[in-house]
């Protein structure tokens, strides 16, 4: 299937050379795109998919982000930006439906976009699904009107009986079925990383279509190091001032950072029992963002439990999900991000925390060394231990000349890997079916 046989592509090339521009359905069934990340179901997938298709738009193309109302008087379409809108469809119930459960979404949501489709999609070039439940829902669409079919499933199921190590467990039994499906009739799959090629391929066989890696960017605007004096401070005397948000939070104490929705695979646990290794006087304040989604919805008392447990009721603080701005600000102001997650595809938010001139301390596997380059912007631990991550975190509590260091090449790294270059990736990537029989 080609980008040719659809009627906006037949468009000729402008005067100037350059190809017609792109308009493109962008889909996702389980979470709005525009849902705050780290807030029930969403995550990394709502912030690549809305920066994604706001660079695509700056570039010049057309994006239609169609999701599923499921909120009370939502409307059917909100204008995002110039060049971007999104659709939410009248598809299950009008309110958040738990991953476990949204396999019953599918088909409802299959023929509410076919309705989009025949209503406002006659000019669409392509429809890219993001997560294996929108591929599932969009593949019969995309075949029947012709429109190639791009896959980008942001994290892959591991096997029954794996371990959180091998990957995210999947929600229900249709996964492993409804990803082969993806990878097997989809015209081009978009992934987010070398390792996540690497598990596709290893779960599923290889692809009969091309896979393309497209790591994802940061908004270096919104993503940056705090001011005063340089990246990272050299002493505490030197420190920028916080801004109230953060100091209402933590009182003035230095502090250690977790973002991540709260469910097992993110490990906020090993984040806590880490921070109790460290001496009561001198350890610095955790600060839990995030929250747990349905299918987890006693995860946050355990974690609270665990508090107890360890004797860290005055050196932990759960704040709930933070808007953009906020997450933005918890960043540059820290003293390092905790990311003991047990799998990632990438992992957006070291790239942010990066940006924001702060090191990153994470878990060595699948696709996190893509995103925190041990010994350059972060430590990358071997070991579950919460004794060798409390060493990571005091060599930096201890060395500011390291932390400064490690900062400086983080936000290097960050402004190499902006949303208008991964935009040109993207649409380097969608302009391959043009030329694919």
């Amino acid at each position: 299937m080609t980008l040719g046989n659809t009627h906006h592509a037949q468009e000729p090339d402008r005067n100037d050379g350059a190809p017609a521009p792109l308009h493109i359905a962008m889909t996702s069934v389980h979470t709005s795109p525009l849902a705050t990340p780290g807030s029930a179901d969403a995550g990394g997938l709502n912030v690549v998919v809305t920066n994604t298709a706001q660079a695509l738009a700056r570039a010049g193309h057309r994006v239609d982000l169609v999701t599923r109302a499921s909120e009370p008087g939502q409307p059917y379409m909100h204008e995002v930006m110039p060049g971007v809108r999104a659709f939410f469809l009248p598809a299950g119930p009008r309110h958040p439906v738990a991953k476990s459960h949204t396999d019953g979404l599918i088909a409802p949501f299959t023929v509410e976009f076919r309705r989009w489709m025949a209503e406002h999609g006659s000019g669409v070039d392509l429809i890219h699904s993001h997560h294996w439940f929108a591929g599932v829902a969009c593949l019969p669409v995309s075949q029947e009107t012709g429109r190639p079919h791009v896959q980008s499933f942001h994290s892959v199921a591991a096997r029954e009986g794996q371990n959180l190590a091998d990957g995210e467990p999947a929600e229900s039994a249709g996964r492993g079925p409804g990803e082969a499906r993806c990878v097997r009739e989809s015209d081009l799959i978009i992934a987010v990383s070398q390792a996540e090629k690497e598990m596709i391929a290893q779960r599923y066989g290889t692809p009969p279509c091309p896979v393309d890696i497209v790591h994802p960017g940061v908004d270096i605007e919104m993503f940056h190091p705090a001011p005063a004096g340089g990246l990272v401070a050299a002493s505490p005397a030197a420190a920028p001032t916080a801004p109230d948000c953060v100091t209402e939070v933590t009182g003035g104490r230095d502090y250690v950072f977790f973002a991540a929705r709260l469910q097992p695979l993110k490990a906020p646990d090993l984040a806590i029992r880490a921070l109790a290794e460290l001496p009561a006087g001198t350890r610095p304040l955790l600060v839990i963002a995030g929250a747990a989604s349905d299918d987890f919805a006693g995860y946050e008392d355990h974690l609270r439990a665990v508090v107890t447990e360890t004797g860290m009721e005055s050196d932990v603080r759960f704040i709930g999900p933070l808007p953009r701005t906020g997450l933005a600000a918890f960043l540059a102001h820290a003293q390092l991000l905790l990311n003991p997650s047990f799998s990632e595809t990438f992992g957006i938010i070291n790239v942010e925390a990066a940006a924001c001139g702060t090191p990153v301390v994470a878990w060595d596997s699948s696709g996190i060394p893509e995103s925190v380059h041990g010994g350059v912007t972060g430590t990358l631990c071997r070991s579950r231990e919460p004794r060798e991550w409390a060493g990571a975190v005091r060599a930096y509590l201890d060395d500011p000349a390291l932390r400064a260091r490690h900062g400086a090449a983080g936000r290097a790294f960050a402004e190499s890997r902006t949303w208008d270059a991964v935009a040109r990736d993207y649409a380097a990537a969608y302009r391959k079916l043009g030329r694919h029989a």
